[in-house]
């Protein structure tokens, strides 16, 4: 008898647990839209200038570290997949201006945590939202595991919501203004170095090498040529490897021949060669 009291003791503070997150969410969710109704009333008092928000687009893309994290890539199949990435969905949403965008967390429930993530042009009242769940496990070579830690099951849920958020964002900015943005990131990676191509070229097979353990050999395959014969492009292919690599959008595999670990090898067969091991062992 007093087993079954504990158990509905401990059920019931579980829903009021549940009950008091569920009333903290639909606290969060309508001063957000309090807050969204205030700004779109100063997005109409004071609208975008496009000529000013697109040249102060194409300004933000000329700084070197921006231009740097500006793309993501990764293959696909026989396919070489880029596109803008989170860094500069946000420097183009923020230099275009009046646009509310971020992702939030709903709830956590059963170990998995429920998402929205979201962009709106408060001017045109266009909106992108996408609501997705998250998992609260990690998944490595060795096999799938648990996060429990808080910090690891937040760092988790801002890695997938990054990519919805940018998603969202580039859904409600014109198309030419982020190929403009594109461009000119392009262009700064080309021609936006005091130092010379070879010494760039060094300092990013350490930074793989460091952060990655991807080697030049790997590098140099990946690229078709030795590190001498890299250009401004190799470099700039690079550089969207890194960025995808440091967000978490692809893994190293995605794109490099990993050798594996010497204890990991096939062990290969000592009677291959036909050598009669009884017979050795008489002599």
């Amino acid at each position: 008898m007093t087993n079954e009291v504990v158990d509905f003791t401990s059920q019931k503070a579980s829903e009021q647990v549940q009950e008091k997150k569920t009333s903290q969410t639909e606290m969060l969710v309508e001063r957000q839209a309090q807050e969204v109704q205030v700004a779109m009333i100063a997005a109409k008092r004071f609208p975008r200038n496009q000529v000013t928000a697109y040249n102060n687009i194409l300004t933000a893309c000329q700084r070197v570290k921006l231009a740097e994290t500006s793309m993501y890539e990764f293959p696909r199949g026989k396919e070489i997949v880029t596109g803008p990435s989170i860094r500069l969905a946000e420097a183009i949403a923020q230099n275009w201006g009046n646009i509310d965008f971020g992702w939030m967390e709903l709830e956590q429930r059963n170990g998995v945590s429920q998402v929205m993530a979201y962009a709106w042009d408060l001017e045109t009242n266009s909106r992108q939202t996408k609501m997705f769940s998250v998992p609260h496990i990690r998944h490595t070579r060795k096999g799938d595991y648990v996060l429990t830690d808080p910090r690891d099951i937040y760092e988790a849920v801002a890695n997938q919501a990054a990519r919805r958020v940018r998603s969202c964002i580039l859904g409600i900015i014109p198309g030419d203004v982020v190929d403009g943005a594109i461009n000119q990131c392009n262009k700064t990676l080309r021609e936006g170095y005091e130092m010379p191509l070879v010494d760039r070229v060094r300092m990013m097979v350490r930074a793989f090498e460091k952060e990655f353990s991807v080697n030049l050999e790997m590098i140099e395959k990946y690229i078709g040529c030795k590190s001498e014969a890299f250009t401004a492009n190799s470099f700039v292919r690079l550089k969207k490897v890194y960025a995808s690599l440091r967000d978490g959008v692809a893994k190293r595999e995605d794109y490099f021949e990993i050798a594996l670990p010497q204890d990991e090898k096939e062990i290969s067969d000592p009677f291959k060669d036909g050598k009669d091991v009884k017979a050795d062992v008489a002599k």
